[in-house]
């Protein structure tokens, strides 16, 4: 079905077996960037271990399927080594700035607004509480990004009630197939 090597970068804590990127692993076979610390991440750490993941294969046929904290993780590690992968999916990014957000990160803020050296879509919710509909329009701009609004879908994750999310298995597709 998918005919690029797909990475699954999952956010702070983790993505639960209900979340969508777990359901895509495990029906799809994708590989999940596993970090050493998903409580306390530290994002120097993170983007080293997700070029290490990048390596391994043809950067041209990678896509990253980010979500949360992965999003600002992505941009860290384009900002670092600026390899042209073949595009990105940026799902629910959270505004590490943000007040709301959850303290014991070192290092992902601010995200980094800049041009990402691949295609990417940015996907958000009207009622998401790690980022205003205003920031991840700012994300989106910043990073080059197509943004899909889903409306209100929270953080797009497992407490969503999105199973497989077959209406971003769409947007991966669209990433694949470019």
């Amino acid at each position: 079905m998918f005919k690029s090597t797909i990475l699954i970068i999952p956010g702070l804590g983790n993505s639960g077996p209900q979340h969508w990127q777990s359901l895509w692993q495990k029906q799809f076979g994708f590989i999940r960037v596993e970090q050493q610390d998903w409580e306390t991440p530290v994002c120097a750490d993170w983007i080293t271990i997700l070029q290490a993941y990048v390596d391994r294969h043809d950067p041209k046929d990678v896509i990253l399927v980010g979500h949360s904290l992965a999003c600002a993780t992505i941009a860290y590690w384009a900002k670092e080594y600026n390899v042209a992968i073949k595009a990105a999916l940026l799902v629910a990014p959270s505004d590490t700035e943000a007040q709301s957000y959850p303290t014991g990160t070192t290092g992902f803020a601010p995200v980094p607004l800049i041009k990402l050296p691949f295609k990417s879509t940015t996907v958000m919710s009207t009622n998401d509480f790690y980022v205003t509909p205003e920031r991840a329009q700012l994300f989106a701009d910043s990073w080059g990004s197509k943004l899909v609004n889903i409306g209100d879908a929270s953080h797009i994750n497992a407490a969503s009630n999105l199973g497989t999310w077959e209406a971003g298995l769409e947007l991966l597709q669209e990433l694949d197939g470019f």
